[in-house]
């Protein structure tokens, strides 16, 4: 795999004015260094309708190395997804992408009520809105798609009973279910699809996934109960597609029964009482503290859903919702303390899922951080910080749950698209760098990360920097995150890298990490489907999901 890339720099522009009366020196003023992102963007594009897959499995393999050459993502471990659930609970499910499904669940102390946390309060339940985890389980046990997966991980129909291909892969045609209601016992149609689909990618509902669209070329009903789609390609992700959030329908009158739904796209389900298609609506709403779901005698598989009720307590603080675990006040977490878990690692309450995706650490690459320095600079300053971070302690000491240690995006087990596995290890052979370099040779490792930053401008005596670097790491109310952080700001103070730690509220945290309104921040990226597509998309920029602001 290639590894170095040759990047477009933009030089840095140094304003040194003086002004007319008087001959005063003005401020002077540093830009930061911009990649050009056109080249990406194109390649994305590329891979998205080429008709030959072991083509497009090398496109996305040189995407990777381009996203990777800016340094702006540095990979810290690879996801398993942790939650525990009361011995009396059975049949709730996870899949490899964080999403799971409470409506089959099952209870033998002989309530049908489950009491849960997922997380705080939810930034959208509007399914076309929404980019959490959190949120994804949500719109899964309320709304649903076309297809779904079972427990065992396996795609299977969900409001659609079939469909079907053209020859050459690019139409697909299902049929709906027959008697398909929402919750308040109208019809589904196939035109709510079509609906649903076109406000997604309208602009004036700023979808961060509207991307996803980008393979479809058009969708039409035929009739009430056919759905027609059509592709720019053959793709090897379009039934996983249609088990996506993003592309589960939701009732146009509902959408649009306040005036400002135009300009305020996800207000119509931002309180309780709103329509919806899956398992379970929303009966009640106490903002930041609980939420009630209650069953939808209108699903289509109502009959096989045996929990009456979810309720789910708000909150990020992991010590209370522990605390109200072992109370006995809930029966399933999706947290749990991070000093905790040595103790629970053989509690069978305790479950380790495997999942796909990567815990990492993201760069505003318009951050002031930068403000002076060319892009190869810039990168060298992010690559530097990456060599001395402890990835192995962070795993063993801070997760403790069997991650592996980082060193590329895309994670280790994910598919390429043409029937192989776009990486078997994490290894430099097959990553970005060594993740145990810093493990292994210790002084080695900070003089190259020193030497690199001295490449950037920086000086140094005695090994401390002399030259200050100064920055704030963004994260959410979490011991776990807040654990790496701590980890991290420990492994650059050996420099003399002096990293503060800001910890905000969930919903804060999304929108100041979207708006890049941050110079680094904790992130986190758990795949929508296994195609390596779903990790290098979300980096266009145009893509919502563009935390690091690449090409704008």
């Amino acid at each position: 795999m290639k590894k170095a890339l040759s990047l477009v720099l933009v030089l840095v522009l140094c304003l040194c004015m003086f002004a007319a009366c008087g001959g005063e020196k003005e401020t002077e003023v540093l830009e930061v260094a911009k990649v050009d992102w056109t080249g990406y963007d194109s390649k994305i594009a590329e891979i998205k309708t080429t008709t030959d897959f072991e083509a497009r499995a090398q496109l996305m393999h040189d995407a990777e190395d381009e996203l990777m050459a800016t340094w702006c993502i540095i990979p810290i471990y690879y996801y398993n997804d942790v939650y525990m659930q009361k011995d009396y609970v059975s049949g709730v499910y996870t899949n490899v992408y964080g999403t799971k499904y409470f409506m089959y669940g099952e209870m033998a102390n002989g309530s049908t009520t489950l009491r849960l946390n997922l997380a705080s309060e939810p930034d959208y339940l509007d399914p076309a809105l929404n980019s959490s985890v959190d949120g994804a389980c949500l719109a899964a046990n309320t709304f649903g798609g076309l297809m779904r997966y079972n427990a065992e991980g396996n795609l299977d129909y969900n409001f659609a009973e079939s469909y079907t291909v053209s020859e050459d892969g690019t139409v697909y045609t299902f049929t709906l279910r027959d008697g398909l209601k929402w919750s308040d016992g109208s019809d589904m149609t196939a035109a709510d699809f079509v609906y649903s689909w076109d406000r997604v990618v309208a602009p004036e509902t700023a979808a961060d996934y509207a991307y996803m669209f980008d393979t479809l070329t058009s969708w039409e009903a035929l009739d009430a109960k056919t759905l027609q789609i059509t592709l720019a390609a053959p793709s090897a992700y379009m039934l996983d597609l249609m088990a996506f959030p993003t592309f589960f329908p939701v009732k146009q009158s509902e959408v649009e029964k306040y005036d400002d739904w135009a300009t305020n796209p996800g207000h119509w389900c931002q309180e309780a009482g709103f329509i919806s298609s899956g398992a379970y609506t929303l009966e009640s709403w106490t903002h930041d503290e609980s939420m009630v779901y209650v069953k939808n005698p209108y699903f289509w598989d109502a009959e096989n859903v045996k929990l009456e009720r979810l309720e789910f307590m708000l909150s990020a603080d992991d010590t209370a919702i522990f605390a109200a675990y072992n109370a006995g006040n809930l029966d399933f977490i999706d947290t749990v303390p991070t000093d905790e878990i040595a103790s629970l690692l053989d509690n069978p309450e305790f479950i380790i899922a495997d999942q796909l995706g990567t815990y990492y650490i993201s760069f505003n690459i318009k951050s002031d951080l930068f403000a002076g320095k060319t892009a190869e600079q810039a990168a060298a300053m992010r690559q530097a910080i990456s060599m001395l971070i402890n990835r192995d302690y962070i795993c063993e000491t801070v997760g403790q749950t069997g991650q592996i240690a980082a060193n590329a995006f895309i994670p280790v087990g994910m598919a390429d698209g043409a029937g192989g596995v776009f990486k078997t290890e994490s290894s430099a052979a097959e990553g970005y760098f060594d993740p145990y370099a810093i493990n292994n040779d210790y002084e080695g490792t900070v003089a190259a990360a020193q030497k690199l930053l001295e490449s950037a401008g920086f000086e140094f005596k005695d090994g401390k920097l002399t030259t200050p670097i100064n920055f704030e790491y963004l994260t959410n109310e979490s011991s776990n995150h807040i654990a790496v952080a701590e980890a991290v700001q420990q492994d650059l103070a050996v420099l003399g890298i002096n990293m503060t730690v800001k910890v905000v509220d969930w919903n804060v945290f999304l929108d100041e990490r979207k708006q890049g309104n941050y110079d680094v921040a904790r992130n986190g990226w758990v795949a929508d489907f296994n195609d390596p597509i779903n990790m290098l998309e979300m980096w266009t920029t145009e893509s919502g999901n563009n935390d690091c602001q690449f090409g704008r």
